[in-house]
This record gives C-alpha cells, structure tokens and sequence, in this order.
C-alpha cells in the first residue's frame, strides 16, 4: 500500500515554515514540511488544507504543485505531494508537532530531514522554488 501526504512549502518573507516531528512517531525528532496522510474521497489539495488546519491552525490559499516525490521506506512507500503556499491566514501553532520554526533557503541544510524530504530540502537549499 502507498501512503499518500501532502505537504505545505509554507513561504513567508524569503523563509519556510518547518515541524519537528513528535519523539515516538514514525521518523520522531526529524523536521519536516508540514502536512498529512490523505483520507479517502480528498483531494491533495484538500488534504493539505485540512492538515494545515488541524496541526498548526491556519489556513492557505491556492497551494501549487511543487514535486511528487515516491520514497520506500523498510515499514511503508510513501508518495509526497509537496506544494508551495505563499498565502495563509492565522498564526501557526505547533498542535500536531513539537516545534515549528520559519527557517531561510541558506539554514535549512542544516536540520535534519527524513530521506524522502532531501530532494526537496535541497532544491529550496539551491533557490529553486519553481516560481
């Protein structure tokens, strides 16, 4: 079975908002993108939204594909929709995770990311955001 997520590239003044996730969850203590599993009968854009909302407390508007990135990992594939959302409303509130913290192109290279988050870290890491 493949584990559908999306996942938000929040921007918001040059800098992304990213998630420690919580000790004792699959990959617990990595960072990450914010985001979540999709249920049946969402779209990924209404998953993202609806993740968003439930783990940090705002809301995003016009979210836009960035990468589909397929990663197998020994328990479970996984297939990450991530998308750039330059637009929300609300403060993020760190509900569904440990930590939040908005970091720049430059620092992110430096928090440590599960595998399937590498290609991504590193083309945000090279300016290359797809807009």
């Amino acid at each position: 079975t493949v584990v559908q997520v999306a996942a938000g590239l929040i921007c918001h003044s040059g800098r992304y908002l990213i998630a420690k996730r919580k000790p004792g969850a699959h990959l617990g203590g990595l960072w990450e993108f914010p985001g979540g599993k999709r249920e049946g009968g969402e779209s990924m854009e209404e998953c993202l939204q609806r993740e968003l909302r439930e783990e940090l407390g705002i809301e995003v508007a016009g979210p836009k594909l960035f990468r589909v990135i397929r990663h197998e990992y020994p328990e479970k594939t996984v297939e990450l929709h991530f998308f750039l959302c330059d637009v929300f409303s609300g403060t993020p509130e760190p509900h569904g995770c440990e930590a939040l913290v908005w970091v720049g192109p430059q620092e992110i290279g430096s928090y440590e990311f599960p595998p399937a988050d590498r290609p991504v870290v590193d083309a945000l890491m090279r300016g290359d955001s797809g807009v």
